[in-house]
């Protein structure tokens, strides 16, 4: 018989970080890294749903998460790398969050995940 070492947890927080949890554990299990400016670039993004990228460049810096557009421009760029921003158009581009991330940014939100850890013997 093999024992489960169940955890449960409930905790209550603002939708922002709702949002950020939902992009931390996608990033987690694809083994993709990200810095916290970059997690709160991706946040505001989700919230956005689809932006002029310029326009959303200058928010960011005006809400102090990068010190000015080209700063942003970068982040948006490796996240667009890494398949996290879906980029549309050519002239005055519009960027969104990739859709696979599915994350939930509206209205009360309730994630129920259940995840499996399973201890690996040595062959």
């Amino acid at each position: 018989m093999t024992l489960v070492n169940k955890v449960d947890k409930k905790i209550k927080v603002s939708l922002d970080e709702i949002i950020e949890y939902q992009i931390i554990t996608y990033c987690f299990f694809n083994k993709l890294q990200i810095s916290n400016a970059d997690l709160k670039c991706l946040a505001e993004l989700a919230k956005q749903k689809e932006i002029e990228l310029t326009v959303f460049c200058n928010n960011l810096t005006d809400k102090g998460i990068f010190k000015s557009p080209q700063s942003a421009r970068n982040s948006i760029a490796k996240a667009s790398k890494k398949n996290l921003i879906i980029k549309i158009g050519n002239n005055k581009k519009k960027i969104s969050l990739y859709t696979g991330i599915n994350v939930q940014t509206e209205g009360t939100v309730l994630l129920d995940y259940k995840i499996l850890g399973i201890e690996t013997k040595a062959l």
